[in-house]
């Protein structure tokens, strides 16, 4: 199988949102009860030296924070909330991309008696993280790799053009013996193949080098033509 090499783009949010779910199923016996309201938000670095408090839960790009008091939620239940919301997460909401870097406070629900369950709790929480991450400005995130390109001088003109049209920044430009050396930042998925146009682009004396740097907001133009091809 030959095809265009993939990039791990990710989703992310940017402002604030509230959502209320209540998962009620009520088929012959036992039913299902399950209510949250949740509030989401962009995660936000911890201070140096500042711990977590001990309601809070965080790992890779991910917080949860659990403000239910009162045992308004049993706690047995307040899990299966976490795990909808990781769930979700992982289907993204722009165009099926995994989500990173936000957090998710449980601060309200209610339970009953005989109904509620942990499934209950995590469905419930799935549909009102949806709910809320589409109100919360989801945007697409994309790798950006940090490229170094050294070419002798004739090329520069034409090598930082070409940068510039893959929507890259150029930072600085140096020498190195006979050589330039431009350094750049550049989204993964324009530097596909582009080893080889390097090349030809300056008769086979130029090279290039690139590693990650970090993820950033795809533009809208962009992002646009992402979703329409996820279909």
């Amino acid at each position: 199988n030959i095809g265009k090499p993939q990039v791990a783009y990710k989703e992310t949010i940017q402002s604030e949102a509230e959502a209320e779910n209540k998962y009620i199923k009520q088929s012959g016996g036992r039913g299902q009860y399950g209510h949250v309201k949740i509030r989401i938000k962009p995660i936000q670095p911890l201070e140096e030296g500042a711990k977590l408090p001990k309601n809070v839960k965080r790992d890779e790009g991910f917080e949860f924070v659990d403000s239910i008091k009162g045992g308004v939620i049993p706690s047995e239940f307040i899990p299966g909330v976490e795990k909808g919301v990781k769930e979700a997460m992982e289907r993204g909401i722009v165009a099926g991309y995994k989500m990173t870097d936000l957090s998710c406070e449980l601060f309200d629900g209610s339970y009953h008696d005989v109904d509620s369950s942990e499934i209950a709790f995590k469905i419930a929480a799935s549909q009102a993280f949806q709910d809320a991450a589409k109100r919360a400005n989801p945007v697409l995130l994309e790798p950006i790799m940090k490229v170094e390109v050294v070419v002798p001088e004739q090329f520069m003109g034409d090598i930082s053009g070409n940068l510039n049209s893959k929507r890259g920044q150029i930072e600085s430009m140096e020498d190195r013996g006979m050589n330039k050396v431009i350094n750049a930042k550049v989204p993964l998925s324009e530097m596909f193949g582009y080893t080889t146009s390097l090349r030809s682009m300056t008769e086979g004396r130029g090279s290039a080098t690139m590693e990650f740097d970090h993820y950033a907001v795809v533009p809208a133009n962009v992002a646009k033509e992402i979703i329409e091809a996820r279909g």
